[in-house]
């Protein structure tokens, strides 16, 4: 079904429950689609889209005067839909999103912490991003909260587990600070003997008020903050929140740069999923894949720093472009070593499937089903591993991907062994369009100059990261300084389904499940 045919169809069904529908301004976010609903259709028009079968791709809330504005993204086939309500703080109550659509769980109860709405039928009303820093009633994202918070609460705040009862039935409590150098984060077992019966996740350790510390920068300021709310993805958060700045004030970008900025994502993709790679085969003592997957991601890395300036391509990306060029010899070199990792894989990629102990361990443990990746809306590598065949680069392309040809690596299995196998398909994808994209270089700038927008303004970005699709919504004031920012990491929706794919797995399984699914603490909690 073509963009415009499946709008007007879901607009059919919303004027079908009566469902009152008012159509933004069409450049207000485009190329998403703004519509405005009444506060009282908000619940009917979520139980619409997923009959609809769309898939609920983020939301947030913003402060404007006496009223919450309400924002939520809904996709299909590439294209996004965004609904919009409003209600007034003094009654901030809005239906919840989340009994039709199970990612938005998590995002319901961040948006009840940061912004203070409630949602009436939402499942489960217990904090989420605040812990105990914050006392009742006192909400970050209001525009009284002081970004350097004020006295200490108590640490203590009653967040009550879910329990399980029976004979045998034991608790284990992992973390939230951990043996390794990985973020933290806690997460509770209920098991019997080695089988897990339940695993329930507690994040937002970390915390950063990322939200807040971006109100009043300029976009420069903005993009830096950007670049560190996952710094494993630097590339990707940076460059989708360049995108929302330069679509909000229509600024279009050179041709040189948006190559350069995918060649910097390709490569920030290759990396992590070498890393990735070795970590798993780690996790269950294969310490020959550990040791080379890291080498080469290593060399990898160094490379990065060589030509574009910084190991992970942090600040490489700014508004209106890239901070950054290669000359000739720096492309060519950077095409010869990627024709040398892929030399390498050509070996190292098939011995992954040779070891029967390796493939003891990762096929068919920690299996996510097809539809249950589907309800909950898991994106990248989790939602290709159980079949779900989805990446912006190729449904929704923008530039330069709208003239590439990008290969998704799809695997139905949705055990660890597939999750790890779409990673390694997807180097050989973006090795691919390196080649290609250093090859046909394109002359010209690299950066156009900003202009502030001279009235308030708002913009979307969409970019697949390589941990799928990343989005981040900006608002600004004339000036061109931020008044509302919120970058949604695909960690969201792929964390809840570590929890799903456990169960019925033994306890020593958790690490490799953990690491094949490896959603971001920091991402997440903002």
């Amino acid at each position: 079904m073509s963009h415009l045919a499946w709008l007007s169809e879901l607009l059919a069904r919303f004027e079908d429950e009566h469902i009152l529908v008012r159509r933004g301004s069409a450049e207000a976010l485009a190329p998403a689609h703004l519509l405005e609903l009444d506060p009282e259709d908000w619940g009917r028009a979520a139980a619409v889209a997923a009959r609809f079968d769309c898939r609920w791709a983020g939301g947030w809330g913003e402060e404007c005067g006496e009223a919450l504005r309400v924002s939520a993204v809904l996709e299909k086939g590439g294209d996004h839909v965004v609904l919009r309500t409003e209600v007034p703080k003094s009654t901030p109550v809005l239906p919840s999103h989340t009994p039709h659509f199970r990612g938005a769980d998590r995002l319901e109860r961040h948006l009840q912490d940061m912004v203070g709405l409630s949602f009436l039928d939402h499942p489960d009303p217990r904090r989420w991003t605040r812990h105990g820093a914050w006392p009742e009633g006192h909400f970050p994202l209001r525009a009284e909260f002081s970004p350097v918070g004020g006295p200490p609460a108590p640490a203590a705040d009653g967040y009550q587990f879910i329990q399980a009862q029976g004979p045998g039935v034991y608790e284990i409590p992992v973390g939230p600070v951990h043996a390794g150098i990985i973020e933290p984060g806690h997460f509770r077992f209920q098991a019997v003997g080695e089988a897990v019966l339940n695993l329930e996740e507690r994040l937002g350790y970390v915390h950063k008020g990322v939200e807040k510390v971006a109100e009043g920068r300029d976009p420069e300021a903005l993009a830096r903050l950007a670049g560190r709310v996952s710094g494993d993805t630097t590339v990707g958060h940076t460059w989708a929140a360049c995108m929302a700045l330069e679509r909000a004030v229509r600024l279009a970008i050179p041709r040189r740069a948006a190559v350069l900025r995918a060649i910097m994502a390709e490569r920030e993709r290759i990396a992590n999923h070498l890393g990735d790679i070795g970590a798993i085969c780690n996790d269950v003592g294969f310490a020959f894949a550990f040791y080379q997957f890291a080498r080469l991601r290593e060399l990898w890395q160094r490379d990065s720093l060589r030509h574009l300036g910084h190991r992970l391509m942090m600040d490489r990306v700014v508004p209106g472009g890239v901070a950054t060029d290669l000359d000739l010899n720096a492309a060519a070199t950077l095409r010869s070593a990627g024709a040398t990792l892929r030399k390498e894989l050509k070996e190292l990629l098939p011995l992954l499937n040779d070891y029967p102990s390796l493939e003891d361990r990762l096929v068919s443990t920690g299996v996510l089903s097809k539809e249950l990746a589907r309800r909950l809306g898991t994106l990248g590598y989790v939602a290709r591993a159980s079949g779900l065949d989805y990446d912006l680069r190729r449904d929704y392309p923008y530039a330069p991907y709208e003239v590439l040809t990008v290969n998704v690596p799809i695997f139905s299995q949705g055990d660890v062994a597939a999750r790890m196998n779409v990673r390694a398909g997807e180097i050989l994808t973006s090795l691919d369009l390196l080649d290609q994209l250093l090859r046909d270089l394109p002359e010209g700038a690299v950066r156009t100059a900003w202009k502030p927008p001279g009235t308030e303004c708002e913009g979307l970005g969409l970019v697949e990261g390589w941990r799928g699709e990343i989005l981040t919504y900006v608002r600004l004031d004339a000036q061109g300084r931020v008044r509302r920012f919120f970058p949604r990491d695909p960690s969201w929706f792929n964390w809840p389904a570590l929890e799903e794919l456990i169960q019925g797995n033994i306890v020593p399984d958790f690490p490799v499940c953990n690491k094949s699914v490896n959603g971001s603490y920091s991402g997440h909690d903002l």
